[in-house]
């Protein structure tokens, strides 16, 4: 297992966190881009033969491994009728310098949960259909591998994980002679899921009082806010802010930076889908 160090332990020089801050104040970016423009996005599916389903995202230099594997198991108390999600997150010792071995950190728990959430409120999967009967259900395990963080590890994971759903096959549940239900991995479906409601998330960078999109990992180390903002088709699903803090003006115009991104990433994910 490996996990990273909190954000308050990275850093970088004064004279380069100076430069970033003074780029951003002008309008451009320390690799070139506009304010609003997003790094170049990779989706391939079905990159790991040994799972359910998988995907593989580029987002600049940021490289996340998606992984599903389908089990059976019983219902969540407050919600008997429906399947079960779990999302687990790793970041590789190599992934960063400020990668440590061990068990992951509050900063890979709290990339597990915003990348859960968004799954679980936006409709993309239909949790009903995975009830099998009242006491057996299908669980989805989503694990995210981070191979490279160059920043921004919330968009490309949710990326990775919606993709690798999207490309799940299910097992079907059968009766053995005891009458116990398990997998059949010889007869499988498609996972049913509904790409218009993939959830997006986007994420949202302040230096100052200019917001950035998709900052990259030196980027992360400059800014006095960030916030992730999950759209499904055109409603908010999930809000997490993870540094600092936005002013009411600030918050209003992340969210329409963020609807304005998010149409752009999810053209991408159903090109890169259907």
């Amino acid at each position: 297992m490996a996990s990273i160090s909190p954000y308050g332990k990275r850093f970088i020089s004064y004279l380069r966190r100076s430069q970033i801050r003074r780029l951003v104040a002008s309008g451009v970016r320390i690799d070139g881009r506009k304010p609003d423009q997003l790094r170049d996005i990779s989706i391939k599916t079905n990159v790991v033969n040994t799972a359910d389903g998988s995907a593989e995202v580029l987002l600049g230099k940021t490289r996340v491994v998606a992984g599903v594997k389908v089990g059976l198991g019983q219902p969540f108390q407050d919600a008997p009728d429906e399947g079960v999600l779990i999302v687990n997150a790793e970041i590789l010792p190599h992934a960063s310098p400020y990668s440590e071995i061990g068990p992951p950190d509050e900063t890979a728990i709290e990339l597990a949960r915003v990348v859960d959430r968004g799954i679980r409120h936006s409709g993309f999967i239909d949790f009903k259909k995975l009830s099998i009967d009242p006491t057996k259900v299908y669980v989805l395990w989503v694990d995210l591998y981070v191979l490279n963080d160059d920043g921004n590890l919330v968009d490309a994971s949710n990326l990775a994980a919606i993709a690798a759903l999207r490309s799940t096959m299910l097992p079907a549940a059968v009766k053995d002679e005891t009458g116990a239900l398990k997998l059949d991995r010889n007869n499988k479906t498609a996972l049913s899921s509904d790409l218009s409601k993939a959830p997006i998330a986007v994420s949202i960078g302040k230096i100052d009082s200019q917001l950035i999109v998709d900052p990259e990992f030196e980027e992360e180390m400059s800014l006095d806010g960030r916030i992730t903002i999950t759209i499904s088709q055109d409603s908010i699903v999930s809000i997490q802010k993870t540094a600092g803090y936005f002013t009411e003006a600030e918050l209003n115009q992340a969210v329409d930076m963020a609807y304005l991104v998010k149409d752009k990433l999810r053209d991408l994910l159903i090109k890169s889908l259907v």
